[in-house]
């Protein structure tokens, strides 16, 4: 699901509305490994040890699958979202976690990623505002062209206040920043093509 409109100001819009990278179920993915293999080994078991080897197999599987579900879930309500003016930070369902940054009192950016995390696209963002401690998100996809993308709107936000107009790209240099941005997976094609299709609205 998107992130609702309704939580935006007036005037306010969407750049980056980001879940976590799929490295966020890496944990669960990998201990299905061990729960199928037990599986199959309760299968190729006879007697009273492959009924034990079933059952205990059929508790491992729903934990589990518990355990999955339960993740997707916090995928799908986790949000890291970039405004023309704030940076937004929002997840759960029933109990609601939101962080909102505005745009002009972020104060440091930096993107760190392990060698690791590089060849999968992930890394952390980490960002202190004003005398706040600096606050690290992770399983983000793509934290460099992130960072990049936050900083172009930083620089907007800070043209915008101090009288030089809305807007310091035109709407192609914000298109190819999408494309540059659907180019390194930080976006879908599906966003893209709504996002591009917003702009050419404005011509």
């Amino acid at each position: 699901m998107p992130f609702p409109k309704r939580l935006l100001l007036e005037g306010e819009t969407v750049a980056l509305d980001l879940r976590p990278h799929w490295w966020f179920f890496a944990g669960p993915l990998f201990t299905g490994i061990p729960v199928i293999a037990l599986a199959v080994l309760a299968y190729q078991q006879d007697g009273d040890l492959g009924t034990a080897l079933a059952y205990l197999a059929l508790a491992a599987a729903l934990a589990w699958a518990l355990w999955l579900g339960a993740r997707l879930i916090s995928w799908q309500t986790t949000h890291f979202v970039l405004t023309s003016d704030r940076l937004i930070f929002r997840s759960g369902i029933l109990a609601k976690h939101s962080r909102d940054i505005p745009l002009e009192k972020v104060e440091y950016l930096d993107s760190r990623q392990t060698f690791f995390e590089r060849l999968i696209g992930a890394g952390d963002l980490v960002i202190k505002s004003g005398d706040e401690q600096q606050q690290a998100f992770s399983d983000i996809p793509h934290p460099d062209a992130v960072q990049r993308e936050i900083n172009s709107r930083m620089e907007a936000n800070h043209s915008r206040s101090m009288g030089g107009g809305y807007r310091t790209q035109s709407i192609p240099d914000q298109i190819a920043a999408l494309a540059d941005l659907l180019d390194r997976g930080v976006i879908s094609p599906a966003e893209f093509e709504a996002k591009k299709a917003q702009l050419l609205d404005r011509l």
